[in-house]
């Protein structure tokens, strides 16, 4: 893979990542959420998202930044980092 295809695949992921904090954000989410919680607000939201697994794909990724925190249970439940924010 050429540096300019992983350029332009993490702006994708970084668009599905701010899509998804906005919501969260109008939606005043302070709670950790499951991925399918946070599709059903997308939904509701009129933003269009593949599934929740791509959900989870997305805050997972996020999560070794530190950015998303993963509550580990059954289901992992997704956890914005607010104090950095």
């Amino acid at each position: 893979m050429c540096m300019d295809d992983y350029d332009i695949r993490m702006s994708i992921h970084r668009s599905e990542f701010e899509r998804i904090r906005s919501v969260l954000e109008e939606a005043d989410a302070d709670e950790p959420l499951t991925a399918r919680e946070i599709l059903q607000l997308l939904d509701a939201h009129d933003e269009e998202f593949e599934s929740a697994h791509r959900v989870a794909t997305v805050l997972g990724r996020r999560a070794q930044t530190g950015e998303v925190e993963v509550i580990q249970g059954q289901p992992y439940r997704y956890q914005f980092d607010t104090q950095g924010t």
